[in-house]
């Protein structure tokens, strides 16, 4: 049985806990791997390995840092078909969609290569009488990040990108159930000319999270996974004195109003209800058609699509969607359709009982939808993330605002229509962190951030783009006066604050 060990101080590092989690093959079920789980010993090795490697690191001209950056992102494009089929092989998704994990995560290096200009200071010249005042920002020390199964490339590449640019090390607590590309990642980061120890990567379970959390070598983390752990996250990371981002759950809306492109909308919504079997925070579960004929037409266009959809393994290149990420997340979602039905919603194309020849045994769901869902259901309240869509009508474009408005989750949300007012005042008073007008996945850029609102984000700062950098450096203030004053002159003695007047 293959073993996945840690990455500490620049080399592979077999674990010594005897605890090992199991690795699948989400598209014949079977066992592939084991991975490794950390002790605390294994931990604190790890982080003050780390500690050890910061003081070069955090010492190296930005521009020099930078260079890394520059080689790691040549690298990723040199092994992207490795790297996207072992994603593929732990996760499930297809390799198409593999690939875009990556480049979501290699668009966070390239921002990270521009680093030189993004910690510049402020300077200001004459802020007194002989006084000048400026800042600088400065790399937190060792920080780390706990990432989830679902973007095991994209969402590190988002933390340590930044971290590592702006003179940081960095801890990467990666999932447990794909863990094999965030440890390659490593592998790369080292032949970039990255030093040993500024990236290890420890694999573990609850216990290492908490153990991160506790230790006082870290200074920041970063965390992404449903809301209730990234809420405990949050508050046992701000007990212990840390910085914390913490990205939580969704559950993410359509609004689609009369005057829409309905065929560029139920294209766009079978991507993005659909597309990694439903298993992405930014997925669109959700769609909300303003008034009954709008419903009616929207509903008559998604069966005939829904019935076109391929699930297949990971390695075909046919399928829109491959197997979910493990047999107990099959059940759970199916676990929600019977209780959508059970709660009365009307279960217009059931996804359960799917079968692939030859894969019996994988992590396989077929597409399903509901209709005349309303906003009281639990599973209308609950992140199902898996391949099931959820139709919840509104009468008008204020009851279709007020659902992704008043919902518990704030992370994303989008609206499909040609009017430009309309989209505009909802762009203006929808209360979600990502607004999409027309695009269905409204994931910024990698030069704006990320985040969601409400239960969907812990934290005043965002990830990546200016909001990284912000993260994870701390800002110092310095103001100055050199000695030096002319003849005759006497240096004020006052014991009053000092002020410009």
């Amino acid at each position: 049985m293959r073993s996945i060990d840690h990455f500490i101080g620049g080399r592979l590092v077999a674990g010594a806990s005897g605890r090992f989690g199991d690795v699948f093959d989400p598209n014949t079920g079977e066992v592939q791997a084991r991975v490794q789980l950390a002790t605390s010993a294994e931990l604190d090795a790890a982080i003050a390995n780390a500690a050890e490697a910061q003081k070069g690191w955090g010492a190296t001209n930005p521009q020099r840092r930078a260079r890394v950056m520059f080689e790691f992102k040549r690298l990723l494009e040199v092994h992207m078909d490795e790297l996207a089929y072992m994603l593929s092989s732990e996760h499930g998704k297809v390799v198409a969609d593999s690939k875009g994990d990556i480049m979501r995560g290699l668009e966070v290096i390239e921002f990270a290569c521009g680093i030189p200009h993004l910690l510049k200071g402020e300077y200001t010249q004459g802020a007194g009488p002989g006084i000048d005042v400026y800042s600088m920002r400065q790399a937190l020390g060792v920080v780390a990040g706990i990432t989830p199964f679902n973007f095991p490339a994209m969402i590190p590449m988002w933390m340590f990108g930044p971290a590592i640019a702006c003179g940081n090390a960095f801890i990467l607590k990666p999932s447990e159930r794909d863990p094999s590309v965030p440890v390659r990642l490593a592998e790369l980061m080292i032949e970039a000319g990255l030093p040993a120890g500024v990236l290890n990567v420890v694999h573990g379970d609850k216990d290492t999270v908490e153990a991160i959390l506790k230790h006082p070598t870290i200074k920041a983390v970063s965390f992404v996974g449903s809301s209730d752990i990234a809420q405990s996250v949050f508050a046992l990371g701000a007990q212990n004195g840390k910085r914390v981002q913490a990205m939580g759950g969704a559950k993410n809306h359509g609004i689609v109003l009369p005057d829409a492109d309905m065929d560029q909308t139920v294209a766009d919504l079978m991507g993005a209800a659909y597309g990694s079997a439903g298993e992405r925070c930014m997925a669109l579960p959700v769609v909300v058609p303003v008034g009954e004929d709008t419903a009616e037409r929207l509903r008559a266009k998604l069966l005939p699509a829904i019935e076109a959809l391929r699930v297949g393994v990971s390695t075909d290149a046919d399928a829109h969607y491959g197997p979910v990420v493990s047999a107990a997340h099959k059940a759970r979602i199916e676990g929600y359709i019977q209780t959508g039905v059970d709660e009365g919603a009307e279960l217009v194309v059931d996804g359960r009982g799917f079968s692939l020849q030859g894969h019996e045994n994988g992590f396989f769901l077929a597409p399903t939808l509901f209709d005349h869902v309303t906003g009281d259901m639990q599973t209308y309240r609950e992140e199902i993330f898996g391949p099931v869509l959820q139709i919840v009508r509104a009468a008008t474009f204020e009851e279709a605002l007020a659902l992704p408005s008043q919902h518990q989750y704030g992370n994303g949300v989008c609206i499909f229509t040609r009017n430009g007012d309309a989209a505009r005042e909802f762009a203006d008073q929808v209360e979600v962190g990502m607004v999409g007008i027309n695009v269905p996945i409204p994931v910024p850029v990698a030069y704006h951030s990320f985040g969601g609102w409400k239960r969907s984000g812990f934290g005043d700062l965002n990830q990546y783009g200016l909001d990284g950098v912000r993260f994870y450096t701390r800002t110092k203030t310095v103001t100055q006066r050199w000695p030096g004053m002319k003849a005759g002159a006497v240096a004020d003695q006052s014991f009053v604050i000092p002020t410009m007047r």
